[in-house]
């Protein structure tokens, strides 16, 4: 293992920054104080800080050597509508709200990169460090590249990191092309005609619409993708009904879909609004459906994806970098940066052994162990690409 001096030096404080943060987590758009506190660290090392990209996101400018080359680094600051059971000393003290996706510790190790290359000095260029708000759910990212990250911060490249519970301490895993899925959601109302559940023939039943619709929608993967396309299609959430004996008027069904490539997301949608126009034909009712498309696929770009593998490999030995690691369908709002600059995202392996709660757990906790492999990987990453 491969610890920049530096990095090995800062690391007490990146564990008190990192319980702070956790013990005060904050959600999408809500991350104020968490961001001054970013900032005023940054400041704190003699950065340039600029405030409110996208509200709450804070960007910290590292300048040396009168190089004209630029890379951003990337962390993310938000927590999520969790009640937290992890039972640290540490732990949530806003109710209901968790940093259980390990943001807190992507904060902290991108703090202390930014710390470590401050006092080495050796670099000849520019390093951003951006910290964006709201990447749960509500597009952080894409809000700061609306919001103009990279014309006032021009940089080459963009560089992203997620901690992985799944994969052991001490590793890293990345791939060119795609690397997390596409995320869209649905609603699907089906309206029927509500009756007394002992007359049923002087209703329209919008449960049986609910009903076949769910199963017909798993035919859209099973039927209609090529087998080696992926795509995920999940209802996670049926309304309906009120009582033991009325059939209800209506019933909303909603979920999300997964894919890795746009061709397959065309298709699945244009499904989707052929089975419930069906189904609903079929059970002589009216459906409406509502499809957003949320996150597109996290794809690496080839050359970066190299510049990553080589940054890891220095600080953990290429026997521990997976390079072909297994695409998973969760998805990243990353993804926006990527779509507008040529970059990588990585995981960092942070299982403790097979029982570690994984991210969203109630349970789950940030790794402190991995805090100075990542800090270090950033180090090592932005002095490959600015060497003096």
């Amino acid at each position: 293992m491969n610890i920049v001096p530096e990095v090995a030096a800062v690391v007490p404080e990146m564990k008190e920054w990192r319980h702070h943060i956790h013990a005060h987590p904050e959600t999408a758009f809500e991350e104020r104080a968490t961001a001054a506190l970013v900032a005023e660290t940054l400041e704190s090392f003699g950065l340039e800080v600029h405030r409110g990209l996208a509200g709450t996101g804070v960007v910290g400018v590292l300048r040396h050597g009168g190089g004209e080359r630029a890379i951003g680094l990337r962390a993310d600051l938000d927590a999520l509508h969790i009640l937290e059971r992890s039972g640290v000393a540490y732990a949530s003290r806003n109710q209901g709200r968790m940093h259980a996706c390990g943001h807190d510790g992507h904060t902290s190790m991108l703090l202390g990169a930014a710390r470590a290359l401050s006092r080495r000095q050796k670099i000849a260029g520019t390093v951003y460090f951006i910290f964006q708000p709201a990447e749960e759910n509500e597009g952080g990212g894409r809000v700061m590249v609306e919001e103009g990250l990279f014309e006032r911060f021009p940089m080459r490249a963009v560089y992203g990191m997620h901690n992985w519970p799944r994969l052991p301490a001490g590793t890293f895993a990345m791939r060119a092309g795609p690397l997390m899925g596409a995320y869209d959601v649905f609603e699907i109302v089906g309206t029927g005609k509500g009756a007394h559940a002992a007359m049923a023939y002087m209703g329209k039943d919008p449960m049986m619409f609910a009903a076949h619709c769910i199963g017909a929608l798993q035919t859209i993967v099973a039927r209609n993708l090529h087998p080696q396309d992926a795509g995920v299609v999940t209802v996670t959430q049926v309304h309906g009904g009120d009582t033991w004996n009325v059939i209800p008027q209506e019933v909303v069904l909603r979920g999300t879909v997964r894919s890795f490539r746009r061709e397959v997301q065309d298709l699945i949608e244009q499904r989707m609004r052929g089975i419930v126009a069906g189904v609903a034909a079929t059970f002589d009712m009216t459906a409406t459906i509502r499809y957003e498309r949320r996150y597109p696929a996290t794809v690496n770009s080839e050359a970066e994806t190299q510049c990553a593998i080589a940054a890891a490999s220095a600080v953990v030995g290429a026997a521990n970098v997976d390079t072909e690691p297994t695409p998973e369908m969760g998805s990243e709002d990353f993804s926006f940066m990527l779509q507008a600059k040529p970059g990588c995202y990585v995981w960092l392996g942070a299982g403790r052994g097979p029982d570690t709660p994984n991210i969203h757990s109630p349970q789950y906790d940030f790794n402190d162990e991995v805090l100075s492999i990542g800090a270090s990987y950033w180090v090592t990453l932005a002095e490959q690409q600015l060497a003096a």
